[in-house]
């Protein structure tokens, strides 16, 4: 029955989140070039609200749990698992005190309404992941940015989906290339848990009436401890979190 449902409330889904795609780029373009960065990441933070909302057409529910006091006067770098695309509209949302910014792949930056203007004007790193040396000085360039604007930053370590929901190892290379020019930053786990199974299908027919939850973790302090320890120490906590 949710997966019948699915072919006929998917459509309405992708309708309204290609909409507000196309509505919010011109606004964005217009914030961006008239009224700088704080206006335009008001839109943007606008904007995921939106595509956000449209899990609820599915009657799919989202929850973002956050009862940890994390500070605002230092960056911090968000270490979460990966298990679709619609990963990112509550994590864009639910982490706007933090101005959190995305490290995504550099195929994202074209020909995506919204998408592609926010990744190339909102402050984060687009990285080649064929060019090791491209990766590596997008992301401390990062590193620079979050340290002189108090930024903070998403990171997927895995690396890419999980489509069953599995976390998979994670990387430590990019969270080192950060730390490197921003090592103050706070590590904070997020587990995100159910994404999967929205897109357990493909894009058609989406899933529905499947309660989606983003959790905020203990946070890690960085200290003297080598960067792999650190980032293993998060997998460990979101693996154990999810089981």
């Amino acid at each position: 029955m949710k997966k019948l449902l699915g072919y006929i409330l998917t459509p309405f889904t992708a309708i309204a989140f290609s909409l507000f795609l196309v509505i919010f780029h011109p606004i964005q373009w217009i914030c961006f070039r008239v009224f700088g960065y704080s206006a335009h990441k008001k839109v943007v933070d606008v904007l995921n609200l939106c595509l956000l909302s449209t899990f609820y057409i599915l009657g799919d529910t989202v929850t973002f749990i956050n009862e940890r006091d994390l500070p605002l006067d230092r960056p911090i770098i968000f270490l979460s698992n990966h298990q679709s695309l619609l990963d990112i509209p509550p994590l864009i949302y639910y982490l706007r005190r933090y101005h959190a910014k995305f490290v995504s792949k550099i195929e994202l930056t074209k020909n995506i309404p919204s998408i592609s203007y926010n990744l190339k004007h909102g402050g984060g790193a687009n990285i080649d992941r064929k060019d090791s040396r491209q990766s590596m000085t997008e992301l401390m360039k990062l590193g620079e940015r979050m340290k002189a604007n108090n930024w903070s930053a998403v990171i997927f370590p895995e690396g890419t989906r999980s489509k069953d929901g599995a976390v998979k190892a994670f990387h430590s290379a990019g969270i080192a290339a950060i730390l490197k020019k921003c090592p103050d930053a706070l590590l904070v786990p997020i587990a995100i848990n159910n994404a999967w199974k929205v897109m357990k299908y493909g894009y058609y027919p989406l899933n529905t009436f499947t309660p989606v939850t983003w959790t905020v973790l203990e946070p890690i302090e960085p200290g003297k401890t080598p960067v792999a320890e650190l980032v293993l120490e998060a997998e460990n906590r979101i693996k154990a979190f999810l089981a």
